[in-house]
């Protein structure tokens, strides 16, 4: 994944200890063409991993969580939505990378409606981009298919954890 250049700016001056970063999750949901009354989820596969994802990323400073999350979408997928609902908040675990850099994500989750495009790996951060319908998802993480859900779940109400 393309790391911002503000992260390398702080890189540079922190080295690889323990860095706090936003990130957004942006579940982008349709109306199904292929099932009455079906949704579909917009997912991508990762070129770093191979792992399906709902579309994610970096808030970049001063930048809107949501408009972080449309921003995304455009950009990975060349898909236009507009967010609906912040759906869940999460702070996930400290990681390590390869290269010792230590960060750890405070996760936003919004449920987005899709608007137009037709989806593909449109900046070299993913193999693939699909839509799948929500009932015949593609195997992912956990973590993943806990943001998926809380960004289908009905209503407008926030999860966190307390």
């Amino acid at each position: 994944m393309a790391t911002p250049e503000f992260i390398l700016d702080l890189r540079e001056k922190i080295g690889t200890d323990l860095l706090w970063l936003p990130g957004v999750t942006a579940v982008v949901l349709r109306p199904s063409p292929e099932r009455e009354g079906g949704r579909q989820v917009l997912l991508v596969r990762r070129a770093d991993n191979g792992a399906w994802t709902p579309v994610t990323g970096i808030i970049d400073p001063g930048e809107e969580p949501a408009v972080a999350g449309a921003r995304e979408c455009l950009e990975e997928t060349a898909v236009v939505a507009e967010p609906e609902a912040l759906k869940r908040v999460n702070a996930l675990p400290e990681m390590t990378y390869e290269n010792g850099d230590r960060s750890q994500y405070l996760d936003l989750t919004f449920r987005f409606r899709y608007v137009s495009g037709e989806p593909h790996p449109a900046d070299g951060e993913n193999l693939e981009a699909a839509w799948f319908e929500l009932d015949a998802l593609p195997e992912m993480s956990e973590e993943m298919a806990a943001r998926v859900a809380a960004g289908a779940a009905p209503g407008d109400v926030c999860a966190w954890a307390w």
